[in-house]
């Protein structure tokens, strides 16, 4: 039986199985070119705000957003999270933002960007949640803070201070706990930590109770002394020592603060000042001298720089001044006076028998003085005065309070001439001695005249051969030795 052509096309249409065509809905191919529409649209809204027209791809070189790059971070995400240990879980209420009323895009959310709206908005969304994240506590180590705990005993502060540990002494407040840190410092015998209580005590305790407790403790006193001195309190150290009753050593620590004035005139008049100090006897003696030189060096020094300038004196042009005379000591000032005032009456300040006088300089230092500055200026004359006396009879003879071995050496040094250093080599008793100084010098008569004096033909013979041939030295070795008066003992 044949079938009309109307119902051969109602067959076919009716079956369950479909005819194969190209635009099937359900064909595999169709799904993925759907598929990957779908992940280029979600793409293109993440780039939607980007500027730059830049393609992204992955480690591996394919392109960020494809369907195996899509696939393959899938897989990844899983493995990772199979692996990562399990936190804490967040509980959070938050509402789920819906796409209708959202204003912000993907690429807002990558990127910190909004779409028509506010970023305070999302902030407030999310902070409305009751969202908590329990972390493990991480707890610093005993060992990080332990140093500045507070409970640490006195005798452990003070091992720990000899360790060189940080501690704190501020919890020390009773005076019975910062004395007894006191005492633990000096039984450890330890100056820097001794050092370092004196400190604390200094800061925290009243002068009069810190003094009265240091006069019982003379190694914390004598530390405490040493800081303020290193430290130059002297207004400090000076209400301590009187505090103890110590009035000398509070007056010569006073007295010291003269080196800190640099204006004679001022020091001048500090210096009278110090005179009513409480000195002992001695030291007086010493502040009255110093305040009576300073006031004559003033004295000297402004009638000399004036006489420089005018060029009234002969020996400030010969002899120009290298230095004032101001500040100098006391030996020094005699120096001066007997280099550039030798001859002033003694009345005169300048004078060096006026001062002589006045600070009671002894015999052999005003000697060796003088002695020096003529001989500097080569005034022969003058030296020779010095050692020239007369006894009762009016006989002259040359004394001296040195030993003429030490005046030949003043001499020589300031090149004395052979005929000056002659007379007072021929002055030394030793015989061995003079001969040895003799020879040094190149005193020849000295020498001679010693063998000679000794009768010791044999020193001479070998003597005769030292001298030059044919000088007078020779000729009068030779008139000795054939002398027949002479009776040699070799």
């Amino acid at each position: 039986m044949m079938k009309s052509k109307a119902d051969e096309e109602d067959y076919w249409n009716s079956s369950k199985f479909k005819a194969f065509t190209f635009d099937d809905e359900d064909d595999e191919l169709s799904r993925l070119r759907e598929s990957k529409q779908a992940v280029n649209s979600i793409r293109q809204l993440v780039e939607e705000d980007d500027d730059d027209d830049v393609e992204k791809v992955s480690w591996s070189g394919e392109p960020v957003g494809s369907i195996s790059w899509s696939v393959r971070e899938t897989a990844a995400s899983n493995q990772r999270a199979d692996r990562e240990p399990a936190f804490p879980k967040i509980y959070t209420d938050t509402p789920a933002i819906t796409k209708t009323n959202s204003v912000y895009s993907l690429s807002s959310l990558f990127k910190g960007k909004v779409r028509g709206g506010n970023l305070q908005a999302l902030t407030d969304t999310l902070g409305e949640s009751s969202a908590r994240l329990y972390a493990p506590e991480l707890r610093k180590p005993k060992s990080e803070y332990k140093d500045y705990v507070s409970d640490w005993s006195v005798e452990e502060t003070v091992q720990r201070m000899q360790q060189g540990k940080t501690v704190s002494l501020e919890k020390f407040r009773s005076l019975q706990d910062k004395l007894l840190l006191l005492d633990f410092a000096v039984g450890a015998h330890d100056g820097n930590v001794i050092t370092a209580v004196l400190i604390y005590l200094k800061r925290t305790l009243s002068k009069e109770v810190l003094f009265r407790e240091l006069e019982s403790r003379q190694t914390a006193l004598r530390h405490f002394i040493h800081y303020l001195t290193e430290t130059k309190d002297q207004r400090l150290l000076l209400e301590l020592l009187r505090a103890l009753g110590r009035t000398e050593d509070a007056a010569l620590l006073q007295y010291r603060e003269h080196l800190s004035i640099t204006d004679e005139n001022k020091k001048r008049d500090f210096l009278k000042s110090c005179i009513s100090l409480p000195f002992s006897a001695e030291d007086s003696v010493h502040v009255q001298d110093h305040y009576t030189l300073l006031e004559r060096q003033i004295i000297i020094e402004a009638t000399d720089r004036q006489a420089e300038r005018a060029g009234k004196m002969e020996i400030f042009q010969k002899f120009p001044r290298k230095a004032s005379v101001l500040n100098m000591p006391l030996i020094t000032t005699l120096y001066y006076c007997c280099f550039y005032h030798y001859a002033e009456s003694e009345g005169t300040y300048s004078s060096p028998a006026n001062i002589r006088q006045t600070f009671k300089i002894s015999e052999k230092q005003y000697f060796v003085t003088a002695l020096a500055a003529r001989a500097k200026l080569k005034a022969w004359l003058d030296v020779d005065a010095l050692f020239t006396s007369r006894n009762w009879l009016g006989f002259t003879r040359k004394k001296s309070p040195l030993s003429f071995q030490r005046v030949v050496d003043i001499l020589q040094k300031n090149s004395a001439p052979t005929q000056v250093l002659q007379e007072y080599v021929g002055l030394v008793d030793d015989a061995d001695l003079r001969i040895t100084l003799a020879q040094k010098h190149k005193c020849h008569d000295i020498v001679i005249n010693t063998y000679r004096d000794l009768k010791d033909r044999q020193l001479l013979l070998g003597y005769r051969a030292k001298v030059e041939r044919g000088s007078v030295e020779e000729r009068k070795i030779d008139e000795l030795l054939h002398n027949q008066q002479i009776r040699w003992k070799n």
